[in-house]
């Protein structure tokens, strides 16, 4: 299952095409899960079911945002200690990462689990779609915990020299999901909740796959037995803390996608009622496959920069960050080109032209499209400072990018724009960001040259 992979002296651009062609095919199938529920749902049960999930999903963005975290702290941590000869401290790193991040999603279940009917208001449910957002919340979250171990082992699987299977335990899950999701909601007529097991058994076989690589054919990297003694705990508690500083933008980055979701939900239903949410959800189904990919290229160059940084090699961190932001560059402006040419294709996909959010999301598209440009270059951005352990840095910008930026713009442009102005809320949070970026990187180039 190892592939041959040297961080310390492999060709830069041979070594992050290794990592990034499987990562990125592994991020697609990860979408694949959220576009296929889109498809289905959409297409087999009509738009309110669509508004429905859209409406649960800050529940998966957190999860994946969790998984997020721990596997990156864990995986810089990890990388650093490995270009140190401790594989050991490595894998005890893993292990208490899985092992922390596993409880808190199992807590975050069974509150959800107790109280469907409020958490599906505090989501910004209406009346009428609630039973809808219940049903499909009630056969989803209590999977949610094998999609942790599917977002959170694919940090692990890579760095542990097996990209290839990173990705297919992504594809397996993709392929299964995408099988029960034809035939519980078109051929049983089992609707959301069709939707809703379908993605979650999806999810089982992909994280039951990760544990089993874990625990018997790693090859460094692998789960351990903890100690439980009070020194055990006490380091446990310092390594968690260390983790959840190094990957707290990766959470906050996740968050900001489930804010999107939230603030958008709020703001469409206020002007256009449960039509405009059904035609967000659209852009939300469709923005998850631009988010992993950008993602893919952060988290290809995380393992080669954080090695590296742990062996002071700052020639291939310069050039691997040079690569990142030209593949980077590259796709936001393709995906933005497409997007643009092809907005009536892509919402077809979902639902027809009979539905009013049809034409409001063809519409608005191609508005929202627009900051997939700025988007690429913010995310390799907070991924380099993530792999460098300037996390404090990282975090900042992601709390601006995703809670400051946006909410303000989803309130105000609206105001100044109508309905163009909430679906340009995000590209100008994107902007700012970049921005924002840009200014750091000045002043501390200025800095240097003086």
């Amino acid at each position: 299952m190892r592939e041959s992979i040297d961080f310390g002296h492999m060709n830069i651009s041979r070594l992050f095409r290794k990592l990034l062609i499987p990562t990125v095919l592994g991020m697609v199938f990860s979408a694949v899960f959220v576009i296929t529920d889109g498809i289905f749902v959409g297409k087999g049960i009509g738009s309110d079911a669509l508004a429905a999930v859209n409406i649960t999903a800050p529940l998966f963005m957190i999860t994946t945002g969790i998984g997020l975290m721990f596997g990156v702290g864990a995986s810089v941590t990890a990388s650093i200690l490995l270009s140190q000869g401790k594989i050991k401290a490595a894998n005890i790193n893993i292990t208490q990462a899985l092992g922390i991040s596993t409880l808190l999603i199992l807590v975050m279940s069974a509150v959800c689990l107790t109280s469907l009917e409020p958490i599906g208001r505090l989501l910004g449910s209406s009346e009428r779609l609630l039973p809808d957002v219940m049903e499909y919340m009630k056969w989803y979250v209590p999977f949610l915990v094998f999609y942790l171990l599917l977002t959170a082992g694919m940090f692990f699987i890579r760095l542990d020299g097996s990209p290839n299977y990173a990705m297919l335990c992504n594809a397996v899950a993709a392929v299964t999901n995408v099988i029960l999701d034809y035939i519980f909601i078109f051929r049983f007529g089992w609707g959301l909740m069709g939707a809703a097991f379908a993605t979650s058994l999806g999810t089982s076989v992909g994280g039951v796959m990760t544990l089993l690589y874990l625990m018997y054919f790693s090859h460094n990297l692998r789960l351990r037995r903890i100690k439980i003694s009070c020194k055990s705990l006490q380091l446990t508690c310092r390594n968690i803390g260390h983790m959840i500083k190094l990957g707290s933008s990766a959470f906050i980055s996740e968050a900001s996608i489930a804010c999107m979701m939230f603030l958008g939900n709020y703001v469409f239903i206020r002007y256009l009622g449960e039509e405009g949410v059904a035609a967000f959800s659209i852009a939300c189904y469709f923005f998850p496959i631009i988010f992993m990919i950008y993602n893919a290229i952060a988290q290809s160059g995380q393992p080669i920069i954080s090695y590296n940084f742990g062996i002071r090699n700052q020639d291939r961190i310069s050039r691997t960050v040079r690569l990142m932001i030209k593949t980077a560059l590259t796709c936001g402006i393709c995906f933005f080109i497409f997007t643009a040419l092809f907005s009536r294709q892509i919402v077809a996909l979902f639902i027809d032209e009979s539905y009013a959010a049809y034409h409001i999301a063809v519409k608005g598209l191609p508005y929202f499209a627009f900051g997939f440009i700025f988007f690429a270059l913010n995310m390799v951005g907070i991924g380099y400072y993530q792999s460098i352990e300037k996390a404090h840095r990282a975090t900042i910008v992601t709390l601006l990018r995703g809670i400051v930026f946006m909410s303000v713009g989803f309130f105000l442009l609206p105001l100044l724009w109508g309905i163009k102005g909430i679906w340009l809320a995000v590209p100008s949070a994107e902007l700012l960001t970049l921005l924002f970026i840009g200014g750091i990187y000045a002043k501390e180039h200025w800095r240097t040259r003086r």
